[in-house]
């Protein structure tokens, strides 16, 4: 057991340290190789460098071999490039609960909605068509989990936790605004696993400064790998 966590520290120094110089392709066949939800969850808070990330994906419960890892990483690096040709659209790798690479998607909620609405701005239903259109449509083997955040501002006539209730309310409902919409333009509802409102929870930047607090207001969408796409993976089948 000791050298098993010894292993999984190694390997997590190691993809630090060079991740930034490796594509989703190295570090999938590394990771995979490693095997296990485990080390993806350790994987995820480092290079992720987003907790939530090593909750999404449904954990298959056994290891993913390299081989597997390796053609989940090409899928992901086309996703990845397809996502990064979206307008307003800020793309990341992270690690899902299986140890394997996943993209995130971050829609400034600045640009997808006016101030304390969830009704989606034009610009916003251009990008969302956009990435329906390049990006889920293409990859319908890539499961789906759309996240709402908010800053922590309060609301006139409301206490601290009413204004909190109310900004997770909101946060639920600009994230099924864009679950909506990419289900009206033909993205499979099976396709989107889950659609969850945070709130104030989890920021990503300095709630005290305006700055902060325009990147705090976002939607994520997060595509990480089905459990059929796991499956043609280890059967080598996957394209």
């Amino acid at each position: 057991m000791k050298n098993s966590k010894f292993i999984a520290i190694a390997l997590c120094a190691s993809l630090v340290f060079s991740g930034c110089n490796m594509n989703n392709t190295t570090k999938g066949g590394l990771i995979g190789g490693g095997g296990g939800a485990a080390l993806g969850a350790i994987v995820g808070n480092l290079i992720g460098k987003d907790a939530k990330a090593t909750a999404i994906g449904a954990a298959i419960g056994t290891a993913v071999g390299t081989g597997a890892g390796v053609l989940i990483g090409k899928k992901m690096d086309k996703a990845k490039a397809a996502a990064e040709a979206v307008k307003n659209a800020q793309v990341e790798s992270v690690t899902d609960a299986n140890g394997l690479q996943a993209v995130k998607v971050t829609f400034d909620s600045g640009i997808l909605f006016t101030t304390g609405s969830s009704t989606l701005s034009n610009d916003a239903k251009n990008s969302l068509t956009q990435f329906a259109n390049q990006v889920l449509k293409v990859n319908t083997d890539m499961d789906v989990a759309i996240q709402g955040y908010t800053d922590n501002q309060g609301w006139r006539n409301s206490t601290a936790e009413q204004s909190a209730q109310k900004n997770l309310e909101l946060s639920q409902q600009r994230a099924q605004a864009v679950s909506i919409y990419l289900t009206s333009l033909g993205v499979g509802s099976s396709q989107i696993k889950s659609t969850t409102g945070f709130g104030e929870a989890n920021p990503v930047a300095d709630n005290s400064i305006k700055a902060g607090q325009a990147q705090n207001r976002r939607v994520e969408v997060y595509l990480y790998a089905s459990k059929a796409m796991i499956e043609a993976a280890q059967n080598g089948t996957l394209q």
